[in-house]
């Protein structure tokens, strides 16, 4: 009798882990990330490698003249373009590396350095806010270049360039109009300038009305009021059925896409080629290949 009572209690324990594992993997396959022919047939998804042509430009706005990296495929042609806004290291080596890949998957990017010109330091503290029609003046500038296919661009910031494009988007009033996209990595979702408070509590007001589809990575171990502003506009987005994909990276922090050789590891380097490859067919999906 014991023994029955046992071996049913088992059997009720294993046909309810089968039922929950079916219910897992079914929910799985409703999530955007599934990957039925890798699952089934392990098809991986082929990457192409543009070889990358760069040169320097610039453009005025009054008397201030900004310098702008542009990179694009070598090849000639028109290419998708993305709107590339650096953050508080300015566009420097390392961040020019980013502008880089971006164009070796087949985009012309059209990076401004926003401080060079306003001979802002690296690294600054407070937010310039001529910056933000700077940037806005520079999208007109990228619009007219022969490089680019199409009337519409994506933005992809880093950092505090998140916040420099989600004010060019929504401030500005170019989404939609000009911009069909936003990506940023790790972004500043708060006005720099904003009291302490604020930028551990709250986010910019402008989130409430960035429409375009948008995608966001963070590190795991990214900065605790950084991470907790980025979640809470990644919740306030999805509340309202705003199209937007939040993606988190585990064993990783902050600049997992630029750190150097003497500091990077290979979770930082998973992190910044998966990153990489979400964001070029994010884009591709919204401007088309």
């Amino acid at each position: 009798m014991r023994n029955g009572m046992l071996l049913k209690a088992l059997l009720f324990a294993l046909l309810g882990s089968c039922a929950l594992a079916v219910a897992q993997e079914r929910n799985a396959r409703n999530e955007w990330w599934w990957d039925e022919g890798w699952w089934a047939d392990g098809v991986l998804p082929e990457t192409k490698n543009h070889p990358v042509a760069t040169r320097e430009l610039s453009y005025k706005r009054g008397d201030t003249e900004v310098p702008v990296f542009v990179a694009r495929p070598r090849k000639p042609g028109r290419y998708p373009g993305v709107l590339f806004v650096h953050g508080r290291r300015g566009l420097d080596d390392w961040t020019r590396l980013h502008a880089v890949r971006l164009a070796a998957r087949g985009f012309f990017v059209f990076a401004p350095d926003l401080y060079t010109g306003r001979f802002i330091p690296q690294f600054p503290v407070e937010h310039d806010y001529q910056l933000e029609d700077d940037l806005n003046k520079g999208l007109d500038a990228m619009l007219t270049q022969p490089d680019l296919r199409g009337k519409k661009i994506c933005t992809v910031g880093i950092s505090r360039g998140g916040y420099y494009a989600l004010k060019l988007a929504v401030t500005k009033q170019r989404q939609d109009k000009d911009i069909a996209c936003y990506v940023a990595y790790y972004p500043a979702m708060q006005d720099p300038n904003a009291p302490e408070p604020a930028q551990v509590y709250q986010y910019a007001p402008e989130v409430d009305a960035l429409n375009v589809p948008a995608l966001i990575f963070v590190g795991e171990q990214e900065q605790y009021h950084r991470k907790r502003v980025i979640e809470s506009s990644v919740s306030t987005l999805k509340a309202r059925g705003a199209p937007v994909r939040f993606i988190e990276y585990p064993g990783v922090g902050r600049g997992f896409d630029f750190r150097g050789e003497n500091v990077r590891t290979y979770a930082d380097d998973l992190a910044a080629k998966d990153a990489m490859q979400r964001t070029a067919e994010f884009i591709q999906q919204h401007l088309g290949r």
